[in-house]
């Protein structure tokens, strides 16, 4: 579990010992965050094996680096933000972004719990299809919107784009998403 305490050594501060981040905050963050930066990862990847360690990633760098977070007006958009770069950080690492991309369009295991309606199950399945047609920068603005409920300047603070860019893709992806999805709301309907 993450009750380990860690020590290290901070370069930037002049090769400083610090003490590393209590196990209760880090798992008061954990408990507070990790199921939102694991969903976030989740439909920015869509491979479960690398979200895991991109969310380990991050709780390990956090445990030991606590003053990430000093004087923050909002934790969780800090937290996304830091998953979206370790995400991106990650598909340049491996230089496969063209092919990631490739099977983000052929994998159909979805983002959504699985339901014992019928209806509400299909609609899921599509659901998870449209967003993975979504380029990557849209469905994280998509994401971030519908399920984090972030507004399009938190959005923009998170990503690092101009309001205007984060506002553009929402609406580009909710458009695909809405002519993707279009004929199932009709059959349902």
């Amino acid at each position: 579990m993450l009750r380990s305490h860690f020590f290290q050594t901070n370069p930037g501060v002049g090769g400083v010992l610090c003490e590393s981040m209590a196990p209760f905050e880090l798992e008061r963050l954990y408990d507070g965050h990790a199921s939102a930066l694991y969903a976030f990862l989740l439909n920015f990847t869509r491979n479960e094996a690398d979200t895991r360690d991109l969310l380990q990633e991050l709780f390990v760098k956090l445990a030991r680096h606590p003053g990430l977070l000093g004087g923050l007006r909002d934790e969780r958009a800090f937290l996304l933000r830091l998953c979206h770069r370790a995400a991106i950080d990650a598909m340049r690492r491996r230089g496969t972004r063209d092919k990631h991309l490739e099977q983000l369009a052929a994998e159909t295991a979805g983002v959504f719990a699985a339901s014992p309606d019928h209806d509400e199950q299909e609609f899921r399945r599509a659901l998870s299809e449209a967003l993975a047609i979504l380029p990557p920068e849209q469905r994280a603005v998509v994401h971030l919107k519908l399920w984090e409920g972030l507004t399009f300047e938190a959005i923009a603070e998170t990503l690092d784009l101009p309001p205007n860019t984060a506002a553009s893709r929402y609406r580009y992806g909710i458009d695909k998403l809405r002519q993707r999805l279009r004929p199932l709301y009709e059959e349902i309907k």
